[in-house]
């Protein structure tokens, strides 16, 4: 076998065990998920990322047209808005689906879950990075506004329906609108939003 054919191998295989991960995280963090068989054929979340990694590799080849022509077929046929721009780490998990948006210049980390509703929006019509970071672990609540450039520490929560203009430090939750700090980060003097991250 060529080198070339053995680069194709792997990549492939590579690709395979990213979407057995993707089943696992659905059944790890979804007591609904009775089967692998199941998060296959009926979660929009997972049916959205898979789309996405591929609109994602059209887009950083240049072709933006045939990914932003796929990311529409995936929104019509998941409801989960991602741009094909954004970047989306590991073990990302999407659950239910219906109405999340995630623009352009939106990072995720690895070990991320959006419940339903959540929107990763910008807050500028310029072309520059508009959008959230969310590092590592962090859990964004069903129908939570987050806008601009903001970052969202690691292992941070971000409350159902909040609205969040201002980064969050690490191990934190925010509730409200607009959101503010809860439990020991709200007692602690020294921690505050947008605190030591970019906002």
């Amino acid at each position: 076998m060529t080198v070339t054919m053995l680069d194709r191998l792997g990549r492939v295989g590579t690709a395979l065990e990213r979407l057995r991960e993707d089943v696992r995280t659905a059944i790890e963090r979804d007591p609904a998920a009775k089967s692998a068989l199941e998060v296959c054929c009926c979660y929009p979340g997972v049916h959205a990322i898979w789309a996405h990694r591929v609109a994602h590799a059209l887009w950083r080849r240049d072709r933006r047209l045939a990914a932003r022509w796929l990311s529409h077929v995936a929104r019509f046929l998941t409801g989960v808005e991602i741009h094909p721009g954004a970047h989306i780490g590991r073990r990302f998990f999407v659950d239910h689906g219906a109405g999340v948006v995630i623009g352009e210049t939106a990072e995720i980390g690895d070990d991320v879950t959006c419940y339903q509703g959540c929107t990763l929006g910008g807050d500028t019509l310029r072309d520059e990075k508009r959008h959230p970071t969310l590092e590592d672990g962090v859990t964004v609540g069903a129908n939570a506004t987050l806008l601009g450039p903001i970052v969202v520490g690691e292992d941070s929560n971000v409350g159902a329906g909040s609205v969040l203009l201002h980064s969050v430090p690490p191990n934190c939750t925010v509730v409200g609108n607009p959101a503010e700090l809860v439990g020991d980060c709200a007692e602690d003097e020294s921690v505050a939003l947008g605190d030591g991250l970019a906002d």
